[in-house]
């Protein structure tokens, strides 16, 4: 089939285009692509028609699946590099900037300091939990049973608390 004049061209354009548009949107779910591969499709046509006008059909069914499957092949190698790209880059934590790293330090030093004025049992005993030690592990190192950990950490959570409220600033 050759399509020399436009005006052959244009009238297979508007009876063919609706469909063709239909069907790739009912392919990719995507209006606006959609529209752009139906574009595609009549461009290939114009450039390369099918020998037999009676195929022009079945021929621009044939393009239109092989171009929308071609869009969707597309469009998943796209979210799956995607994906990959977010979980390499999200998983690495920003840097902390001089001002997290300050106000961090200044934390360290006030929570140091407020451990320094509890009993050394309440001290050992919060330590020992916030390091990793399982509550079997605290009492092999406090020598008491291991049920009466929890308690022991509840009464020196409460002093570390007391002494932190009593040297924060109030504000009225």
């Amino acid at each position: 089939m050759n399509i020399p004049e436009s005006e052959i061209f244009q009238n297979i354009f508007y009876e063919h285009y609706p469909i063709v548009r239909r069907k790739l949107v009912a392919l990719i779910r995507d209006e606006a692509a959609a529209d752009d591969l139906a574009q595609d499709v009549f461009l290939r046509l114009y450039r390369n028609p099918p020998d037999d006008p009676a195929a022009l059909g079945a021929w621009l069914h044939r393009v239109l699946t092989r171009i929308g499957y071609d869009y969707m092949t597309k469009k998943a190698r796209e979210r799956r590099l995607q994906d990959k790209q977010e979980l390499f880059l999200g998983s690495e934590p920003a840097p902390p900037t001089g001002e997290d790293a300050v106000l961090r330090k200044l934390d360290q030093e006030d929570v140091r300091e407020w451990l320094d004025e509890l009993p050394e049992r309440d001290r050992q005993v919060l330590l020992l939990k916030y390091s990793g030690y399982s509550y079997a592990e605290i009492a092999g190192e406090l020598g008491v049973k291991a049920p009466v950990v929890g308690t022991l950490l509840n009464r020196a959570t409460t002093r570390l608390r007391k002494t932190a409220t009593k040297s924060q600033p109030q504000i009225d």
